[in-house]
């Protein structure tokens, strides 16, 4: 039998790209694209690639994979600006890892769950009154967009554009983006930096009670982070750490809506942080996250031992780990009671794992949570719509009624 081709580009793979994992995994699960790329959706070899110190993340650096001239020109400015903690390695990443990771503790993130609350609990009073909610629209994106804002005390007055300048960029961020959405993404980036600088040296002259200013102070071995590394993980934050929020609520969501058993439990108990990994692993906010070998690497499939050469950019598909049979049993069913569901791979593995991790998970279990256990009928209306992405996969549209 001839292996299914990996194809993101399909809208039907992008609307369901569960069973062209299947698919690639139980014939070719180390599979080489028409572009050159290597895709992993075995759950073990997606996992030891991650840990592996044989891998980097710097893909401008390290990938020797031909690329349009937009991409290498926006390689070529890359390569002069400072990273964001996501796209580096140790050393590196290590420093910058202490000094934020400071900021991002569970009980930190704990202390936000009054407020959070408060900020769903509004959207839900006004859902209640209409009998309907728009959960991307009125939900998944403001409340996320909102805590993120609260927790560095971002000023209000340019909101608007600083929303619409993250969306520009976490586009830009696809491996299918388009040499118009790489050019768009300069632009809002040539117009975020010079605010975000604005704030950040205001910030230090004024410091507060916020994570900015936490982030401002903090040393590791005496070294603090320089302005252009604060706007890189600001940057970061309100694009990898809200985008992700917004399709995990979303996903979520409909995941639960269309398993009315699971949705039960949830209406019945409330939605716990095991229920949270498992709506994690049964589909994940982050389809994918790639490296670039330093070194051959090894492959075993079957009898056959599949080298992969330095440069060459490898997928590994998080959400094809995720439905990997040999870990989780009945991948493609929602189980909120599984066992093993802690083992999933949406946040990444290793040195990279999601800082994150907690913040997202106590939005969901509120913003979910008190969706589901306050309407006890809750409809989809219409057709649910999905981004128009492959890294990023998420509910576009998800109209919900209730009562």
């Amino acid at each position: 039998m001839t292996a299914p081709v990996f194809n993101p580009f399909d809208p039907a793979f992008r609307a369901n790209p569960y069973p062209y994992y299947d698919a690639l995994r139980a014939l070719e699960p180390v599979h080489t694209t028409a572009f050159g790329m290597v895709v992993l959706t075995r759950y073990e070899d997606v996992s030891t690639t991650l840990k592996s110190a044989d891998f980097s993340r710097d893909i401008e650096k390290y990938s020797t994979q031909a690329s349009s001239e937009a991409r290498q020109a926006r390689r070529d400015r890359q390569e002069s600006r400072t990273k964001s903690i996501l796209n580096l390695d140790p050393p590196d990443h290590t420093r910058l890892r202490r000094i934020v990771s400071k900021s991002f503790t569970p009980s930190a993130m704990e202390r936000l769950r009054p407020r959070i609350q408060q900020l769903v609990d509004n959207v839900l009073d006004r859902a209640q009154e209409a009998g309907q909610i728009e959960l991307i629209d009125d939900l998944a994106f403001p409340v996320p967009f909102q805590v993120i804002s609260d927790l560095l005390d971002m000023p209000t007055d340019r909101a608007i554009e600083l929303r619409q300048w993250s969306q520009i960029i976490t586009n830009s961020l696809e491996p299918t983006a388009t040499d118009e959405e790489l050019v768009q993404s300069e632009d809002a980036i040539a117009q975020l930096v010079p605010y975000l600088t604005t704030i950040i040296e205001h910030r230090r002259k004024h410091l507060s009670d916020d994570m900015l200013s936490s982030l401002i102070t903090a040393e590791e071995s005496g070294e603090q982070m320089t302005t252009e590394e604060l706007m890189a993980f600001v940057v970061l934050l309100y694009i990898a750490g809200h985008e992700t929020t917004v399709n995990l609520i979303g996903n979520g969501t409909l995941g639960l809506l269309n398993n009315p058993d699971q949705q039960a439990i949830v209406h019945n108990n409330g939605l716990s942080q095991a229920h949270i990994d498992e709506l994690l692993r049964f589909d994940g906010p982050v389809q994918h996250t790639v490296r670039v070998p330093l070194v051959p690497v090894h492959y075993l499939v079957g009898n056959e031992q599949i080298t992969v050469q330095p440069g060459t950019v490898v997928l590994t598909s998080l959400g094809g780990a995720n439905h990997d049979p040999s870990m989780f049993q009945n991948p493609n069913n929602l189980q909120l009671n599984r066992a093993n569901a802690n083992r999933h791979m949406a946040f990444s593995s290793g040195i990279h794992y999601c800082l994150g991790a907690s913040l997202a998970k106590l939005e969901t279990e509120i913003a979910i949570g008190s969706l589901i256990k306050r309407f006890a009928q809750i409809e989809v209306i219409g057709t649910p719509s999905w981004r128009d992405r492959l890294t990023i996969r998420g509910v576009n549209q998800l109209r919900l009624s209730v009562s």
